[in-house]
């Protein structure tokens, strides 16, 4: 909708109204029948505002400009930049509509706010004690008056120092910083490329800072970008962008930092276009590019590739905001596993909804690992049976992602061995100190040793990266050997697990940041550090299969971030010939939110 629809022009002779008399004399509120008018402190002086706003409304012929107190989406509550209404009278009560014409302005509010206003007015304003808000469009037409819209914001054009569009939340750089950024990895390219396609969606997505609905449960819309050093082309459906996203994108310029919005269609048109010309090379991802792209690159010495863009490999590592928000969108967030509600500020506002189809299995259904439930398959849940629940949500600063496997009843000796040796392996990997550049493919089968030992083994790779409310499978971090090396700032799951057919699953899942770590002889070391808060099921956990070093890191770090998120904690620790039983049973119905 565009921003300026809800803005109205009267085409009024005069505006008249009621003069409600002089009002009593108190020193807090206003007396405009005195000689001078007397004003409070408070009040605003807003004689500028309204005589720039009469200029402008001259040459348009308005005779008298509705200025409502709500925004474009007529929202309860407001950004700054959207309170025109106090801009102009000074009056910020939350209910109120105000008319100027040439020669008088008038707000209306109800009786909540009469005191209010006149605190805050000045005696350019006269007020209306309307309890009612009529219908324009009824009233004007008995009156042989229209009621029009603009295509501009008079008091947008009058209020030179507005507040801007607060900073994205998701991310400490704006999307020209991005852009310069990607551009410079362009010039240092040595096969100096001239222009980069970018056809995964979370690449745009990451590099304008938009998110979309056209992908479930992932925020993406239909895009491509090409960009030069000179030229930014979006490619999506125009008829969805708003006013509002052409100013952010400074689409109305030609400048190398404003962009020019084409058909989502026509991508195929321009790219050839574009390559039909001399001495232009086009850098492409080819995990990401389709064929019909890929084929227009012609001839070869035009067509530069790499297995990732830039831009994919750069939004891997997240900048100190986004590791912030990503960390707080896990720490203090525990899933329906525990029943708990945190304390972190999160509310129903902040969520999108799931981050993928909840996997949720139990007996021989949680041995598919990716079980999804049709009437056919569906079972009732038993206490004397394996449960597998794997689950994430997108969040407006982060997406999520953990699996618990938990036995009510008395699981079996193979159980307990198979889950401990699944959680060695995901121990193994989270303590791992490895040097920074290391490929997660050279340190995954630490994540099967302890299972390869008795013969066992699982089909599915150990981990993936995930993203700042993006993609829950957000490549290319990870542990295979497509997935790029690991820096500090990259997220990660890591989620080995064991599966036997027709009986149960068992997946340990977390998600880990990779951060530095000072080692005594060496530097540029890295570690994981885990931000998953949702305790592993004690009864499944045969401690002695367990080292000290693989019992103090599953428990040690857990409880320092739970104190991090101020619960209040009774933590009972089992021990057994001296050995620290590994997060005991008790922790998840002991831990009460303050």
């Amino acid at each position: 909708m565009p921003s300026y629809g809800w803005l109205l022009a009267l085409s009024l002779a005069a505006l008249t109204g009621n003069n409600a008399g002089a009002i009593a004399y108190e020193r807090t509120e206003r007396n405009c029948s005195l000689v001078p008018p007397y004003l409070p402190s408070t009040a605003v002086n807003t004689t500028l505002q309204l005589q720039e706003l009469r200029e402008r409304m001259r040459p348009l012929n308005i005779s008298a400009y509705i200025i409502p107190g709500t925004d474009a989406h007529l929202s309860e509550y407001i950004a700054p930049r959207d309170a025109r209404l106090a801009f102009m009278t000074g009056f910020t009560g939350s209910a109120g509509t105000a008319v100027v014409t040439q020669t008088k302005a008038a707000l209306w509010t109800d009786s909540r706010y009469w005191v209010q206003a006149k605190r805050q007015m000045d005696c350019n304003w006269e007020l209306e004690k309307d309890e009612t808000q009529e219908d324009y469009d009824v009233n004007l037409e008995s009156s042989n008056r229209s009621l029009k819209s603009i295509p501009a914001n008079l008091v947008d054009q009058v209020w030179k120092d507005r507040p801007p569009i607060p900073p994205d939340t998701l991310t400490q750089r704006s999307w020209q910083m991005k852009v310069e950024h990607i551009r410079n990895e362009m010039r240092d390219n040595p096969y100096q490329p001239t222009a980069l396609l970018l056809s995964a969606l979370d690449e745009t997505a990451w590099l304008f800072n938009l998110r979309g609905n056209d992908i479930p449960y992932n925020p993406f819309f239909y895009s491509y970008t090409l960009l030069t050093m000179d030229k930014i082309w979006l490619f999506l459906h125009t008829d969805r962008v708003s006013e509002e996203l052409k100013v952010y994108l400074n689409a109305s310029c030609e400048g190398p930092l404003c962009v020019q919005l084409k058909g989502y269609d026509t991508v195929l048109d321009n790219l050839k276009t574009y390559v039909a010309q001399p001495g232009v090379k086009v850098w492409i991802g080819t995990e990401y590019t389709n064929y019909a792209l890929y084929e227009l690159i012609t001839p070869q010495d035009k067509l530069m590739t790499s297995s990732y863009s830039p831009v994919l490999t750069t939004k891997a590592v997240k900048d100190e905001t986004e590791q912030r928000i990503l960390r707080d969108a896990h720490v203090c967030h525990l899933h329906t596993q525990t029943h708990t509600h945190s304390h972190s500020g999160y509310t129903q506002k902040d969520s999108r909804g799931p981050s993928f189809e909840t996997i949720s299995a139990s007996g021989p259904n949680a041995a598919l690992a990716h079980y999804s439930p049709t009437n056919e398959t569906s079972r009732r849940l038993t206490v004397e049976e394996m449960y597998l629940i794997d689950s994430g949500g997108q969040y407006l600063d982060g997406t999520t992602d953990i699996t618990r496997t938990v036995h009510w009843g008395t699981p079996t000796a193979m159980q307990k061995e198979a889950f401990t040796r699944v959680l060695m392996g995901n121990i193994e990997i989270s303590r791992t100190i490895f040097p920074s550049g290391t490929r997660g493919v050279n340190m995954e089968m630490l994540g099967r040793r302890a299972l390869w030992e008795v013969g066992l083994n699982y089909g599915h790779g150990t981990g993936h990266g995930v993203g700042n409310y993006f993609g829950v499978h957000e490549w290319p971090v990870g542990f295979q050997g497509n997935n790029i090396p690991f820096r500090a700032g990259m997220f990660t799951s890591i989620e080995p697990g064991y599966y036997k057919e027709n009986d149960f699953g068992i997946r340990i899942e977390d998600i880990a940041v990779i951060v530095p770590i000072q080692t005594k002889y060496g530097h540029n070391f890295l570690t994981f550090d885990t931000v998953s808060l949702v305790p592993y099921d004690r009864k499944l956990i045969d401690t002695s299969l367990l080292s000290s070093e693989q019992v103090r890191n599953c428990l040690t770090p857990l409880l320092v971030k739970m104190l991090r998120c101020n619960w209040k904690l009774t933590i009972i620790l089992f021990l057994k010939g001296g050995t620290k039983k590994c997060l005991p049973n008790t922790l998840t119905h002991t831990m009460n939110a303050q």
